[in-house]
């Protein structure tokens, strides 16, 4: 599932590429999976793409918004799979969910592999939409500071329990997070996945935030993770310390088998040594 470095990686690549290019045909193809969300009929797409230009993209949390000159914006969102560019005389993909295609030739499908929206808002409505409409702050916004996280930690505690990872991932609390970016974060944070947060101490906290930081601004500087395809279908140059790859191995900072466990819906991998 593509999070917020792959996003914001698309939406740079899409700028440098795609923008400024006039639609002759977008196409919809919803038969093949039912997990991926429209708002538009395939007739109803075409027509109102149709003779529109692709504006300047942007990206925030999991979310990607492409304007469709005038008067509408395309929104791919919480999806993973392939957004792609094809250049004129390319064979597209057999299988897709969304393309575009442009006057010079030149051809972006978008194909999901488990679920995600591929939605048309006239301008302004996609702000509205569930998961976009109060989207707190990303760890890609200035707003993200050491001050706005700790009160977001009090917050969330007085709600009830919750772990670290769950902060992470869960409920939107931090926007652009995911269960794969995750586990790095508190790798190096040193924090185990179910370690609650109500009782972080304060250099913990610091600990915790300046690490997300890090991770995110390395991630995007490296255009995503390797096991994710960018819109030139290369992998990303992230590569993960923990993953399923990671399992049984020693630890990179003290030599003790790296674990898996199922919690909060995904796999988690740490050292049992390093992560309390």
């Amino acid at each position: 599932m593509f999070e917020l470095p792959e996003f914001v990686t698309l939406a740079r690549q899409m700028n440098e590429t795609l923008s400024g290019k006039r639609i002759i045909k977008g196409s919809l193809n919803p038969t093949p999976h039912k997990f991926v969300w429209f708002n538009r009929t395939p007739k109803d797409f075409e027509e109102l793409t149709r003779g529109r230009t692709l504006g300047k993209s942007s990206s925030r949390g999991k979310w990607l918004f492409s304007p469709v000159k005038p008067g509408y914006v395309l929104v791919l969102g919480e999806c993973g799979g392939r957004v792609l560019y094809h250049p004129g005389g390319a064979t597209l993909p057999r299988k897709f969910h969304l393309c575009l295609s442009f006057e010079d030739g030149s051809s972006l499908t978008a194909t999901t592999q488990m679920w995600g929206a591929m939605e048309l808002f006239e301008a302004g409505q996609e702000k509205h939409r569930k998961y976009i409409r109060g989207m707190r702050s990303t760890p890609a916004e200035p707003e993200f500071t050491f001050e706005y996280f700790s009160d977001l930690i009090d917050e969330v505690a007085k709600e009830g329990k919750r772990s670290v990872k769950g902060l992470l991932t869960q409920d939107q609390l931090i926007p652009g997070l995911g269960n794969a970016i995750c586990q790095d974060i508190l790798f190096k944070a040193k924090l185990h996945p179910r370690h609650p947060i109500d009782n972080l101490s304060r250099s913990e906290r610091r600990k915790l935030h300046r690490t997300i930081l890090r991770t995110v601004v390395e991630s995007v500087r490296l255009g995503g993770r390797n096991d994710e395809r960018d819109l030139f279908d290369r992998p990303g140059g992230y590569v993960r310390i923990l993953d399923k790859n990671a399992v049984g191995h020693p630890c990179p900072d003290c030599g003790r088998s790296i674990e898996k466990i199922q919690y909060l819906g995904g796999a988690c991998y740490f050292c049992p040594a390093c992560q309390l």
